[in-house]
């Protein structure tokens, strides 16, 4: 009914740059936040980024000055701009999404299937 579709993940040198992108396609009404979340080999997920619909972030402090969060709320989008890449920012990126589809009441939480980004001379 609902999906959340990631693009964007890569192998990159320390010091690149990537954007990541994440679309929600179905029957939706509305998205509250939409935000990013890592999870590393052998750690937890952790939150990334997040913003709000209408356009309050906030960032874990590991990623604040690095990386950006955006959205486009006409086209159900969220992106993550990830410059000056540390190798610790090895991962699998999540995308999620809180969202109300078209005749329900609630709001639910949907994940994405992930990207991997890799960061590694």
């Amino acid at each position: 009914q609902v999906q959340l579709v990631e693009s964007g993940g890569a192998l990159v040198q320390p010091g690149g740059s990537l954007r990541l992108s994440c679309a929600a396609s179905g029957t939706i009404f509305s998205i509250n936040p939409m935000g990013w979340y890592r999870q590393a080999p052998g750690k937890q997920r952790e939150l990334v980024a997040v913003i709000t619909s209408g356009g309050s972030t906030n960032y874990a402090d590991s990623v604040k000055g690095r990386f950006t969060i955006s959205r486009n709320n006409i086209k159900n989008t969220v992106y993550l701009q990830m410059n000056n890449l540390k190798p610790e920012d090895t991962a699998v990126y999540y995308c999620n999404a809180d969202i109300r589809t078209s005749g329900s009441t609630g709001y639910h939480d949907y994940w994405g299937q992930g990207t991997q980004v890799t960061v590694s001379s």
